[in-house]
């Protein structure tokens, strides 16, 4: 399994034997703490530090499963493209209703009676979204845990879309109560994968992700997944570049909840200013990509992914909105000077 997901682009490391965790790292290692991205260690070919060893070089491949062949395959998500989400079903206190879905209020009239695990609030978000349940995507690779969870991957779209790992009882960044997202900075357990509980078995007829959906694509960007380096902005002619270098976080802060308002329009088909809000979103995308902040196709992306969420029935007119308000926005650039 580990020379096929090699094959597939996605760097693997192994697992200790038996377990779902990465290998023990080199005595070295293990006695002294330190950045792994600086330790020489997986440059050397040892599996130090979990997925920060990750290859897909074949020879270093079988060196490590040569002298551990019962060592599971862990695949590092972030250089492999993927976004996993990772349904739990382990038995837990249901939280208040406020919880379920991060930044989305469940009216006290639905009735919540057995909900009980991850299955279920993903479902209810993708009921509250009007999409099919991802759980039950035959078109993606989904991968049945040993505890009863479910493991649905996706590929992310476009080399330069990043996103964030989250676990579903954080009450910052989380996309459903028990449900995961494996993504950037973290690994999910290959298929075949043998554990002390059981393996990980392929479900249904797929056997590679399929692109995430655009509705999942704008629920992560609404949840706060989306990763976004600093970006410095040219230095002007005459020096002082690095006091007017601004960051790409900064962008983002201002882009983001316009974004959500886009999303947030999906919860009623009429009367919500959908048209207004994607303009004031996409015109602004627009003077910040001029301003040298964001990158216009990403942006655009985005944007779509949003509208789709709030009207997929409209995709022709989501379009000319986006692009009109982007070409509009694009005439006045948004600069952040003095913006953190």
């Amino acid at each position: 399994m580990a020379r096929w997901c090699a094959a597939q682009g996605w760097p693997v490391h192994p697992l200790a034997p038996g377990r779902k965790t990465p290998a023990g790292n080199c005595p070295a290692c293990r006695d002294r703490s330190h950045d792994p991205r600086t330790c020489p260690c997986p440059v050397a070919g040892r599996a130090c530090h979990g997925f920060h060893a990750a290859t897909t070089e074949r020879n270093r491949i079988d060196a490590w499963w040569g002298q551990s062949p019962a060592a599971g395959v862990g695949v590092a998500c972030g250089p492999a493209g993927l976004v996993v989400v990772d349904v739990d079903a382990h038995p837990a206190p249901v939280p208040d209703r406020s919880r379920l879905l991060p930044g989305i209020p469940i009216h006290e009239a639905v009735d919540l009676a057995g909900l009980a695990s991850g299955f279920d609030t993903l479902a209810l978000l993708a009921a509250f979204r009007g999409q099919p349940d991802p759980a039950g995507d035959e078109g993606t690779l989904r991968v049945r845990t040993p505890s009863g969870g479910l493991h649905i991957w996706y590929r992310v779209p476009g080399p330069h879309t990043r996103f964030r790992c989250s676990t579903g009882s954080s009450p910052k960044v989380a996309l459903a109560w028990q449900v995961d997202v494996r993504a950037e900075g973290g690994y999910i357990v290959a298929p075949a994968t043998r554990t002390a509980q059981g393996v990980y078995e392929v479900q249904g007829p797929a056997r590679r992700p399929a692109p995430l959906p655009a509705w999942l694509h704008a629920e992560l960007v609404r949840t706060g997944h989306l990763v976004v380096p600093p970006v410095p902005r040219p230095p002007r002619p005459g020096g002082g570049g690095v006091r007017h270098r601004v960051r790409g976080a900064a962008a983002r802060r201002v882009l983001v909840p316009l974004v959500a308002e886009v999303v947030r329009c999906g919860a009623a088909p009429e009367g919500t200013g959908f048209t207004e809000k994607l303009n004031r979103a996409a015109f602004t995308a627009g003077g910040l990509a001029a301003a040298g902040h964001l990158e216009r196709g990403e942006a655009r992306a985005e944007l779509l992914a949003a509208a789709l969420c709030a009207r997929p029935w409209q995709e022709l007119r989501n379009e000319k909105i986006i692009d009109d308000g982007l070409v509009a926005g694009g005439a006045r650039p948004f600069h952040l000077e003095g913006r953190p």
